[in-house]
């Protein structure tokens, strides 16, 4: 027979009160109910907890063994449920959110500040990385989601993905050019590219071989932060998403008139992981914010 933990309940509440009807009124249970209990986790221990000869309740020596040990269980019991109870509330808990840095300086702060005043005691970590980083992390189980560039071949199956935005690439410089270019306007011109492995640098790459030339680099290497401090310092120029010159200034965007320089945004997590309740909020939070707008230019929500 196995102890139950609503049984060391039971018996802690009589122990303390001496009274079996008032134990059972305090837990809200029939007297019969509680001696009933209190007899099977006699029956379960092998020795009676309690004396009641002599018309009162007394602890055995078994009982007065029993006490403090049941008086921690109850106790731990009763600290897993409030801590479970916080989680499950929103109370308390974190979320592990990545996304690539050109994100990180638009959409996710705001959608950041929405989260935290809906929940203002779950923690936030967040991971700035390239696509294939965040993917990784993402199957180690380093981070609950992350928001992706997803790859034309298609993502790992390990992957869910939702699909959020689809965001048009712009040509970051600092001179003025013309109101609108196509692709190959740009073939005699140097680029600033990203390092190798980093997601725009392979978009940029196919996008130039679809327009039929093979771009010339004026400065090989660096993230997004990198490559726009060399834009501004007048390097050469870059093809960036829109949404990554949000706040800086001193770059000016320039539309492609073609239809297909563009990149998709999505939502990913590991298929089949049931998210922690933080962060199947953070989820929510993001596909609200996503559906309900408004969106920078040149952002599309698909």
């Amino acid at each position: 027979m196995s102890v139950q933990l609503h049984q060391l309940r039971y018996f802690v509440a009589v122990a303390e009160l001496r009274h079996f009807t008032r134990a059972a009124e305090l837990l809200g249970v029939s007297q019969p109910t509680l001696s009933k209990q209190i007899h099977t986790l006699e029956a379960a221990l092998g020795a009676p907890l309690f004396d009641r000869s002599r018309g009162t309740v007394v602890l055995t020596t078994a009982g007065e063994t029993l006490l403090p040990l049941a008086r921690r269980v109850v106790a731990d019991a009763d600290t897993a449920r409030d801590a479970v109870q916080e989680v499950v509330g929103l109370r308390r808990g974190r979320v592990r959110l990545g996304a690539t840095p050109s994100l990180c300086t638009s959409l996710v702060p705001v959608v950041l500040r929405e989260f935290h005043a809906r929940h203002p005691r779950i923690e936030l970590h967040v991971d700035e990385g390239g696509s294939q980083d965040l993917v990784a992390d993402l199957v180690t189980h380093a981070l609950d989601l992350a928001l992706i560039v997803e790859p034309a071949r298609g993502t790992d199956p390990v992957l869910e993905t939702v699909p959020l935005l689809r965001e048009s690439l712009v040509v970051a410089s600092v001179a003025p050019l013309p109101d609108r270019l196509a692709l190959a306007d740009l073939r005699d011109t140097p680029l600033v590219m990203f390092r190798t492995g980093y997601d725009l640098r392979d978009t940029t790459l196919e996008a130039c071989r679809r327009a039929g030339f093979t771009p010339t680099y004026a400065v090989e290497g660096g993230e997004m932060d990198a490559v726009l401090a060399f834009v501004e310092a007048g390097l050469g120029v870059a093809l960036v998403p829109s949404m990554a010159l949000v706040n800086r200034p001193l770059l000016r965007a320039t539309p492609l008139v073609d239809q297909d320089v563009h990149r998709t945004i999505a939502l990913a997590q590991r298929r089949g992981s049931v998210l922690p309740h933080a962060a199947q909020a953070m989820r929510t939070t993001l596909l609200d914010h996503v559906a309900r707008g408004p969106l920078p230019l040149g952002v599309q929500a698909l």
